[in-house]
């Protein structure tokens, strides 16, 4: 825990003596309200920020609010953080879209991800579900496939350059499929129409869709990860049913804008991890089917390194064109 700064002048004078002088962390506190930025509408990492928020406010002795600032696949949510100041008041929940897809995807982005923004922690990761609407007749990639080279099909994302999005391309490639793309702004969106038919498939986190399978609104017929998801075992892998290192996993993490000073970036690591590991905060990531990582600023920036290769290359072979 942090010694609060009780003195009158300490308070007034914490900003300054931030930017002109070293900053400890065992001293650092924010002189006002943190925001934590979620740049996706109606998602996982909403329910993240919200899960942490309160607890990072205990330990800050200020209160933590989480701004939703979604569009444009992440971008615009990424850009209020990346132009806020580095002085710790401001923090992104980010995913793997605008850090490690975007930089292949766009032509021309209003930031680096691996420049603008300092990496916190990765905080949790999953696979993902290839779910379908009860109506389409696949029970397997197998069916699928051979559905969608018999009559047109669709599938919906969560957002233009998302995980969801680049992972049936990675089928699509695979097994020299169409399927139509349906982008929409976040989970919800994209889940309704699934269920109504709208849509015919949809590959989506275990967050967002295992409820709907277990009420019998969509089916499930495989999952991205490199085994088969403990809750879900009797979906098999794409890795078992024929593809080969078919792996897709989402991730999300925190992030501070460059330029903040390493002692605030070390107090966020300590005390995201220290959260993270609290037995009842892990208790319900588990319960909404997440995987607490919680490692280092320098394991977390490897990670974004090698998510960047990885899916710069599903973009390529894909065929995407650059937007």
């Amino acid at each position: 825990m942090f010694e609060r700064k009780i003195h009158f002048v300490c308070g007034l004078m914490a900003a300054a003596l931030c930017a002109a002088a070293p900053v400890s962390a065992a001293q650092w506190q924010p002189t006002k309200p943190v925001r934590i930025i979620v740049p996706i509408v109606g998602s996982t990492n909403d329910v993240l920020a919200r899960l942490v928020a309160p607890e990072l406010g205990k330990a800050l002795g200020q209160p933590v609010i989480v701004e939703n600032k979604g569009g444009a696949g992440g971008i615009i949510g990424t850009s209020e953080v990346v132009r806020s100041a580095p002085d710790g008041q401001t923090l992104l929940v980010g995913y793997n879209g605008p850090i490690s897809i975007n930089p292949t995807l766009y032509r021309k982005l209003p930031y680096n991800p691996q420049k603008d923004l300092i990496p916190v922690t990765l905080a949790v990761m999953s696979p993902q579900f290839l779910a379908v609407n009860p109506k389409v007749p696949a029970r397997n990639v197998g069916e699928f496939v051979a559905l969608a080279k018999a009559k047109p099909l669709s599938y919906g994302s969560v957002s233009i350059g998302s995980a969801s999005h680049l992972t049936m391309e990675m089928l699509k490639y695979a097994a020299h499929i169409d399927v139509t793309h349906v982008p929409y702004k976040g989970a919800p969106p994209a889940i309704t129409d699934l269920i109504g038919g709208q849509i015919d498939a949809a590959f989506l986190v275990p967050g967002n869709i295992l409820q709907q399978a277990k009420d019998g609104q969509v089916r499930l017929i495989a999952c991205t990860g490199a085994k088969r998801f403990p809750s879900q075992p009797d979906v098999p892998t794409m890795i078992e049913q024929g593809y080969p290192d078919f792996i897709a996993t989402s991730w999300i993490g925190f992030f501070l804008p460059a330029g903040t000073p390493q002692p605030i970036v070390d107090c966020y690591n300590k005390e995201m991890a220290r959260i993270l590991k609290d037995p009842a905060v892990r208790a319900r990531l588990e319960q909404i089917d997440f995987e607490v990582v919680a490692n280092s600023s320098e394991e977390f920036a490897k990670w974004i390194r090698d998510d960047t290769e990885r899916w710069g290359k599903v973009i390529k072979q894909a065929g995407v064109e650059p937007q």
